[in-house]
């Protein structure tokens, strides 16, 4: 735990002047607080036997000090809600700049097996807690030990039996605090776990909203969403009940010392070893420690938030991306394309099943190699491995006789362009969806790229052309028209390495025409990796390779293989004899 927090308090470093001049304010506010009722015992026990003039001449004075006092106390409450929570903001955005960066930097293997409404809530619920506990913790707890120590001392003075009363309870209360505290923290870190559930569901029945409405199954996702929901309720039950308890328990005791004070206070008074202004006094000060307890009771409370929240974004903070930069890795500026594999084998990390087993296997650069084979053999995954989106378990990969694992990961990606079937587009504009393929090109480079994709026309047939909001994820555009926004962005990449992973075959026999003919533009002299689908993609190929789940099983041209007549002529038939 006293790792975890230091790397917390870390966040002060870059506001050490806010925090500092929040905490003094805190701690002035405090002491504003115990002056007062003191001012209140002296005019109670010595002014008021002053002779009226000066008596007069007196409170005026004190009158003008404590009003001064309360004004005081105003500024540096102000000070305190004002300036603390924007130094409170700036840390949370100090912290999701942290883990927004880390999740940049964690690979595919990471986000098989996440949930996005999981990784969601860690950026905004959990950091919310958390900067709430970095701004208000430490002033609540100096407040609150001054007010109790300041107090406690303030009615030693005063009377020494009363105040051992009045704080007999105090032991009593951080006991009762101490237990409630270690219930409600695994209550509230399962709350955590629950919400980030429901966000997860709610992110994905929305994005796939569209097939929900198809189906007519808003009930369905209601019903999920009522399981997830009742859950969460369930979770909040239990930490509320803790809660209830907690509260309940601490408001009680701060009552029972006023009752008991009085009590106590009057039979001394009887008894004629109290006085009645320290019994008020007394009175006065109850509030400035039971108040602090109160707010010890909020900072637990908020401590618990704000430190599970602190241990879960931690969590993704340990995690190391699986694929990293060597500490000597090399910079490679442009590669001309010659790439090999050699003995690769790969297989998931949570699967014992190789899906690719001693794969070796030479392109030379400029080639264009199509791979074909029944579904589940590992092409798409053959494919990721050369820009290094998984990791080969065994054997090397190599670019122009250079192991990619040497290469720098930015280097060895922005040599490398891939049209995907899944075309992801970002919400805004064209422009900018075009320019993410290079984000310092200029407009004329986009419309460059555009009219390479064949999709220049099409743009402008739009009444704001390049400048058209396409909306979430292009929902306002054909899957060609989605399909040569991609292209394009490759095509303004310029990389000498390419991979085509299905790109066609989504559309229709009008779109793939255009389309491929956008493929075949861009494929000139650069290595090219074809996922192949259509026949006409596959016609085109220099070489082309059959995996089976034995590991690739033929390769040659398209002549070839159907002379052998092996695996590749009967696939040939099957599928795309009739395209």
């Amino acid at each position: 735990m006293g790792e975890k927090l230091k790397k917390l308090f870390a966040y002060y470093n870059p506001y050490k002047p806010l925090f500092y001049s929040d905490m003094f304010f805190a701690i002035l506010g405090a002491a504003v607080t115990l002056v007062i009722p003191l001012i209140v015992r002296y005019i109670t026990n010595e002014v008021v036997y002053f002779a009226p003039e000066d008596a007069g001449r007196s409170i005026l004075v004190l009158g003008i000090l404590m009003i001064a006092l309360v004004l005081l106390e105003i500024f540096c409450n102000f000070y305190i809600a004002y300036f603390g929570h924007i130094m409170g903001a700036k840390m949370e955005a100090d912290m999701r700049k942290d883990i927004f960066g880390h999740y940049q930097k964690l690979t595919f293997a990471f986000y098989d097996n996440q949930k996005v409404g999981h990784l969601l809530s860690r950026i905004t619920s959990d950091l919310f807690d958390i900067s709430e506990l970095l701004h208000h913790g430490p002033e609540d707890l100096v407040i609150s030990i001054i007010k109790i120590i300041g107090s406690f001392i303030i009615l030693l003075m005063v009377n020494v039996k009363l105040a051992l009363v009045a704080f007999a309870f105090i032991p009593v209360m951080a006991l009762f605090a101490f237990y409630y505290n270690g219930k409600m923290k695994l209550a509230f870190k399962r709350n955590r776990e629950k919400i980030a559930d429901i966000n997860s569901q709610i992110e994905d029945s929305l994005s796939g909203i569209r097939v929900v409405k198809s189906f007519a199954n808003e009930n369905e996702e209601m019903k999920k969403f009522k399981a997830g929901n009742d859950n969460f309720v369930a979770a909040k039950k239990v930490s509320y009940k803790y809660m209830g308890i907690y509260n309940s328990g601490l408001g009680a005791m701060s009552t029972l010392i006023t009752v008991v004070v009085l009590l106590a206070g009057v039979s001394m008074m009887l008894a004629g070893t109290v006085e009645l202004t320290d019994l008020i006094t007394f009175l006065l000060y109850i509030n400035n420690f039971t108040d602090p307890v109160k707010k010890l009771v909020s900072f637990t409370e908020q401590f618990q938030n704000g430190y599970s929240g602190f241990e879960r974004f931690l969590e993704i903070l340990s995690i190391a991306p699986d694929i990293a930069d060597k500490p000597d890795a090399a910079s490679v500026d442009q590669v001309k394309g010659e790439i090999e594999f050699r003995d690769v084998c790969f297989q998931y990390e949570d699967q014992t099943e190789k899906v690719l087993n001693h794969i070796n296997l030479k392109v030379n650069a400029g080639d264009y190699m199509a791979l074909v084979g029944p579904s589940g053999v590992g092409k798409t995954t053959l494919c990721s491995l050369i820009p290094r989106f998984y990791e080969v378990s065994s054997g090397s990969i190599t670019i122009d006789g250079l192991d990619i694992r040497d290469m720098k990961l930015d280097d060895l990606r922005n040599n490398i362009g891939i049209v995907q079937q899944d075309v992801y587009l970002f919400a805004g504009t064209i422009m900018d969806n075009i320019r993410y393929g290079r984000p310092d090109a200029t407009d004329e480079d986009v419309i460059r790229a555009a009219k390479n994709a064949n999709a220049h026309d099409f743009i402008m047939s739009f009444p704001e052309g390049y400048h058209t909001d396409i909306g979430q994820r292009g929902v306002k555009l054909s899957g060609g028209q989605k399909q040569r926004l991609s292209i394009a962005r490759v095509f303004l990449k310029n990389p000498p390495i390419l991979i085509f992973d299905e790109a066609t075959s989504a559309l229709d026999n009008e779109s793939e025409q255009v389309v491929q003919k956008s493929l075949e533009g861009l494929a000139k002299e650069r290595t090219t990796f074809v996922i192949a689908h259509r026949l006409t993609t596959i016609q085109n190929a220099q070489k082309i390779l059959v995996l089976t789940e034995e590991g690739i099983a033929e390769e040659g041209t398209h002549e070839e293989l159907l002379q052998k007549k092996g695996i590749y002529e009967s696939l040939y038939h099957r599928n795309f004899g009739h395209a």
